[in-house]
């Protein structure tokens, strides 16, 4: 099920920014932080389909499958952005991308800064700005002094425009750097495409949307003050390269082009309410995609006997797709069916070939609310299954607390509270939670182990 975080949409770097120097060290120095505290949105479906869109492209990059995480973000611009070894894509993007292969395109240029390490060579870029602008400033700060002691109101007005321009020199320098990063970026990107057989007129086509909205904006840009090329540099450039490939005609197989419009229709159901997933629906009559929509929609917006029999006719045209079922689950948790609601999820993990953690959770919550001690057991091994696969869901740690809780094993309460608390950054609260669960447990046993690697951990830069 796609989760709406409550927090209000951030907006994350824009494509045209102007970053001053301060700015940019501020934002490369606070990249895990920031990562954290992104609207971030999960869901199994959606995560799977993006990270079949990576596959291919990761490996031919030369990264490894399971070295970046995919994360998505609410946000409804189009955007995607790399922090570390995770790769954000915003809402917005799956939802506006009419192809796989444009948001493919986009994550094969976030592939190549992730292969060409722009990141830590940013970082390095950055420390050398930051000494040439303080050399500037203490250049100035000399002149001034000259000349406030030799009387000379030239030479001190030199000294405060020798500190100014030093200033002004580091962040051209700066942005002159990550324009070229980003162009090798581009170019990395089609190698990857045509490595893997595929087009890239998807990335064509996103530059094309970048230059129209900027032209609908008017704004007078100067090309020397932003963090990327222009549009109609990076589509010169890009697209002599892309019309002489031998991939530039392939379409995407309408299997992959059926998921990602399920994909679109229900993140506009979610994030966009029932106005925006029907204006999909009308583009694509007669779709399983537009039926999926129709049953998201009736789901979503109080219609469950309704949503119920649509999904019902979804899984017989596909029996096998886990989502449907999960869908199916979600419907008659809401219904208040939480029975019949764990058979929907177990189907659906059995079905799904991602295997991701989500679903496992979703079908612990279900027997949860079937509320017998039976269920209870059952509840905390699928939740417990579903973290194994996704250490870092902090919701499943709260749902797990809470059974065990049930269950009267408060140790372990304690512990998966801590754990929660610890995904969410919350650090202070899960060191709490940890010693409360260490003192009920025997020292050096797993549990009592794993509560003191929280105790003991300091976030970077940061005594414990």
């Amino acid at each position: 099920m796609l989760s709406r975080p409550k927090s209000t949409i951030a907006r994350a770097a824009r494509a045209f920014a102007t970053l001053s120097l301060a700015a940019t060290v501020a934002v490369t120095n606070t990249v895990s932080a920031f990562a954290q505290n992104v609207p971030v949105v999960r869901d199994a479906e959606i995560e799977a389909l993006v990270r079949a869109y990576a596959r291919p492209i990761f490996r031919a990059a030369g990264l490894p499958e399971d070295g970046v995480d995919i994360v998505l973000v609410n946000d409804q611009s189009f955007n995607a952005f790399v922090a570390g070894s995770r790769l954000f894509i915003n809402t917005g993007a799956l939802m506006s991308a009419e192809t796989p292969n444009e948001i493919i395109g986009v994550i094969a240029h976030e592939a190549g800064h992730i292969a060409g390490g722009h990141q830590q060579k940013l970082r390095n870029q950055l420390e050398r700005a930051k000494t040439m602008a303080i050399i500037a400033t203490l250049l100035g700060a000399g002149a001034m002094v000259a000349g406030a002691t030799s009387k000379s109101r030239g030479l001190a007005g030199a000294g405060m425009g020798v500190a100014a321009g030093g200033g002004e020199m580091a962040q051209r320098s700066i942005l002159a750097y990550q324009r070229t990063e980003e162009m090798t970026a581009d170019r990395s990107a089609i190698t990857y495409l045509n490595a893997t057989g595929q087009s890239g007129l998807g990335m064509l086509k996103t530059f094309g949307r970048f230059q129209s909205a900027l032209s609908l904006s008017g704004a007078q840009v100067d090309p020397y003050r932003i963090s990327h090329p222009l549009p109609r540099e990076r589509i010169a450039n890009l697209e002599v390269l892309v019309k002489k490939s031998p991939y530039v005609e392939k379409v995407d197989p309408p299997a992959l082009q059926q998921r990602h419009d399920m994909m679109r229709i229900k993140i506009a159901a979610y994030m966009g309410g029932q106005a925006a997933a029907s204006r999909l629906m009308r583009k694509m009559p007669g779709s399983l995609a537009s039926q999926y929509g129709d049953a998201q929609t009736s789901y979503l917006f109080g219609n469950l006997a309704g949503a119920l029999a649509k999904t019902n006719a979804l899984i017989k045209a596909q029996p096998k797709n886990a989502y449907f079922q999960e869908l199916r689950g979600d419907i008659l948790m809401k219904a208040n069916k939480p029975k019949a609601a764990a058979e929907a999820y177990a189907k659906a993990v059995s079905l799904d070939p991602a295997r991701s953690g989500l679903l496992p959770v979703s079908y612990g919550q279900a027997l949860m609310a079937v509320g017998t001690p039976d269920s209870l057991e059952k509840a905390v091994v699928q939740i417990n299954k579903g973290l194994a696969r996704d250490r870092e869901n902090a919701v499943g740690y709260r749902h797990l607390a809470q059974a065990y809780g049930e269950l009267g094993n408060i140790p372990a309460a304690d512990l998966a509270t801590a754990e929660g608390h610890f995904y969410s950054g919350a650090y202070k609260d899960a060191k709490i939670f940890a010693m409360r669960a260490q003192m009920k447990m025997k020292r050096g046993e797993p549990g009592w182990i794993r509560a003191q690697d929280i105790i003991n951990y300091a976030p970077s830069g940061k005594k414990k």
